[in-house]
């Protein structure tokens, strides 16, 4: 029988049916693997069976939760990282060689940024940055040494939204793979391969880990590029050392499961909270995808569907007034972070982009004046109260 995708990220069958018929995965602590004879052993170590063989770079448990991943995006194959950023590394690092560029945009994660343009340049692979809101710049930048071009979803903290099938068919056009981060949105909610993605990174430390649990990040492969999908399985899995830990596939199996339930509420609480900081005395302006006046709207439901994420930004008057309000709130929590089960705050210029110069980040649109919200579990009548009491501080 066809299942849903919530019947799906419950009950997608184990590869191996296990010895005690255990209904959760179990944990396989375990670092090496028996084997019942020479050949059986040669084929496990030379990727001509899928029976594991050292946990480094294949593991039961990280197995499992890679195929309800990919049972749940139609993926060809899916690998699982230590990070979100490990993920994005492996990606790029197989795509990417010496004399290649990127074709990307400034609006992007500061750890990204400085990833392509600064590790990747010492190894001679260029960024070319560009606006990706814009089909005929980005073409203009794209060439034959193009070896993909690379976007965030929705960027952070800009809440930007690039019209991905317009990068898709430049990306054909040229015949190199669009590379998209759609951590904003669980891969759950669209069908990324639809709308022309051909390789998913996502940090599934976020939303699929359960609140915050784990660390940990997937590629999600379409099989467009079998040459970079056997780098990617190969050389990233086995020479970066980087491969997701049992521990962690176990809890991020856990949190697949309820992943749809937790969304509903906190893209719910999202749009309840931004609309009602719209209307906030002292709040200058809030970025939210899923609010009517929002320039990208309209694209973003086309795109990602009706519900807008649980990342929410609004702006005051100046450094001083983010500082003050984030030193007022009571309930919410001054964390990085996003898409905990607690609500969590922070002041991206200061923080995730303060070791960047002031130039680079107004060349990024990160503002001194902007706020950064990540909304969980909780009532969403406290999470705003929280928020209005300390923008009322502010402003008194």
């Amino acid at each position: 029988m066809e299942m849903k995708k919530e019947t799906k990220a419950i009950n997608t069958p184990y590869q191996r049916r296990d010895a005690y018929d255990a209904l959760q995965m179990p944990v396989y602590h375990a670092l090496a693997f028996e084997f019942d004879n020479a050949d059986v052993m040669a084929d496990a170590f030379c990727g001509r069976t899928n029976a594991p063989d050292y946990s480094r770079v294949l593991n039961p448990t990280v197995t499992h939760f890679e195929e309800r991943v990919a049972a749940l995006t139609g993926a060809k194959e899916v690998s699982a990282f230590s990070s979100g950023m490990a993920a994005i590394s492996a990606m790029l690092i197989s795509t990417a060689r010496a004399g290649k560029n990127i074709v990307s945009s400034r609006h992007m994660f500061g750890n990204t940024f400085l990833l392509l343009t600064q590790t990747l340049d010492r190894f001679d692979v260029k960024a070319r940055l560009c606006d990706l809101t814009n089909p005929k710049e980005v073409e203009s930048q794209v060439d034959s040494n193009t070896c993909c071009i690379y976007l965030e979803s929705i960027t952070n903290p800009q809440l930007e939204v690039a019209d991905v099938r317009e990068l898709a068919k430049i990306a054909k056009s040229f015949g190199i793979p669009l590379i998209a981060d759609t951590t904003v949105v669980p891969f759950t909610q669209f069908d990324a391969q639809a709308i022309g993605i051909d390789f998913q990174v996502v940090s599934t430390t976020k939303y699929v880990s359960g609140g915050a649990t784990s660390l940990g990040g997937v590629i999600i492969d379409y099989g467009h590029f079998p040459e970079i999908s056997k780098l990617i399985k190969k050389d990233s899995v086995f020479n970066l050392g980087a491969y997701m830990t049992p521990h962690v596939a176990y809890m991020q199996t856990l949190g697949l499961e309820t992943l749809k339930v937790r969304y509903d509420r906190q893209a719910a609480s999202a749009l309840e909270i931004a609309r009602r900081l719209s209307s906030l005395p002292g709040v200058v302006k809030v970025g939210y995808p899923g609010l009517e006046n929002n320039p990208y709207r309209k694209l973003y439901r086309e795109l990602y569907g009706e519900q807008g994420g649980a990342m929410v930004t609004f702006d005051l008057a100046d450094e001083e007034q983010c500082k003050t309000f984030i030193n007022s709130l009571q309930m919410v929590h001054r964390a990085t972070n996003l898409f905990d089960n607690r609500s969590l705050a922070i002041h991206p210029a200061s923080t995730i982009f303060g070791p960047l110069s002031p130039e680079t980040r107004r060349a990024m649109d990160v503002d001194d004046t902007t706020i950064r919200l990540s909304i969980g579990l909780e009532d969403p009548e406290d999470i705003y109260a929280d928020l209005e009491q300390a923008i009322k501080r502010v402003v008194e």
